[in-house]
């Protein structure tokens, strides 16, 4: 499947200059404007995989636009720019922009930017997703524990058979273990005693 592009250069002869370069390398050009605010609508609404952002443009700046598609990880974002000042290369990098390339660009420069963006950009989406799931495996811990512990308190019940009630009330109701750690908490949930 085509990586799809959005682009966002105020002058129209460079953005068809850019959009006819990309089409010919197998790119897709699913959105283009001329505006910095158009080009946060257009990734929210299109979700492309790339967002090419000049810095220069009226309604928002490229900079302010590579923030908000970078706050909520829409896309990765690549600045196409005539600056080549430090301090905006600086801003860019801190704005969440994954790669940085000054015109007049050459194609054999701007695929490998692109390709350089993309990679570092699905990395931070595989790493985020990694954190989130050690995250709830932290609070699932939590849970089980507390709920353990209450069990072993209230009923005299030994780690191990507590852990393994939890265990089996999970299995037994096609729940996870924290579902039941939060009723035994929260809901009173105990071992029916015979």
């Amino acid at each position: 499947m085509a990586v799809r592009v959005v682009i966002a250069e105020d002058e129209a002869i460079i953005r068809l200059d850019l959009k006819e370069t990309l089409q010919e390398q197998g790119y897709e050009v699913v959105g283009e404007t001329a505006r910095g605010d158009e080009a946060v609508s257009l990734v929210k609404e299109m979700q492309p995989d790339l967002a090419i952002l000049d810095i220069k443009m009226p309604g928002m700046d490229g900079l302010s636009a590579a923030r908000a598609i970078t706050a909520e990880r829409l896309a990765a974002v690549l600045i196409l720019t005539a600056f080549s000042q430090r301090d905006l290369i600086e801003e860019a990098r801190d704005a969440g922009a994954l790669a940085y390339l000054v015109k007049p660009f050459q194609t054999s420069e701007i695929i490998p930017a692109i390709e350089v963006a993309l990679g570092r950009f699905h990395e931070m989406k595989a790493l985020e997703e990694e954190v989130s799931n050690l995250q709830d495996v932290v609070e699932d811990q939590k849970w089980i524990g507390r709920a353990k512990g209450l069990l072993m308190d209230e009923l005299g019940l030994k780690e191990h058979d507590a852990f393994t009630w939890i265990q089996k009330s999970a299995m037994r109701e096609r729940v996870k273990m924290r579902e039941i750690a939060r009723r035994v908490i929260e809901d009173g949930l105990r071992p029916e005693t015979t």
